[in-house]
């Protein structure tokens, strides 16, 4: 049973909340199509294997339809929020975590990418945690 408490009532009330999710999902589903048509391409510009590409390419591109679908639901599931924004900080320690440990013989472009991407995640995190509390 949903209560109150656990879903964002009105699509007013969660117009920030709506507006954070949907640009999630614009970024990360161009991402995610680019990655999986250019992995190797992008492979090697950015010193990242294609094998390692295609697998994130694929996850983007499903997680960007799941934030299509809670952006688009009558009443926006605080605990799925919770769980975006679960993932979004754990794919932006991922990524700090990736430069720190040299993982991959990263190019510099591939540095910039790695470090673009997570501050473009962390901000949609930082306006998916805004919307929640402007909703509560």
């Amino acid at each position: 049973m949903v209560t109150a408490a656990s879903t964002v009532q009105t699509v007013g009330d969660a117009k920030l909340l709506r507006f954070a999710l949907k640009q999630d999902a614009i970024g990360s589903g161009a991402n995610g199509l680019v990655y999986l048509a250019a992995a190797a391409i992008f492979g090697e510009l950015f010193g990242l294997p294609a094998a390692f590409l295609y697998p994130i390419g694929a996850f983007l591109v499903a997680f960007a339809a799941a934030l299509l679908s809670l952006a688009s639901k009558p009443r926006v599931s605080r605990p799925a929020v919770g769980v975006v924004i679960a993932v979004n900080t754990a794919w932006v320690v991922a990524s700090l975590e990736l430069l720190i440990a040299g993982w991959f013989p990263l190019t510099g472009l591939g540095t910039a990418l790695v470090i673009a991407q997570a501050v473009v995640v962390a901000g949609f995190t930082a306006l998916q945690l805004a919307g929640l509390r402007k909703t509560a």
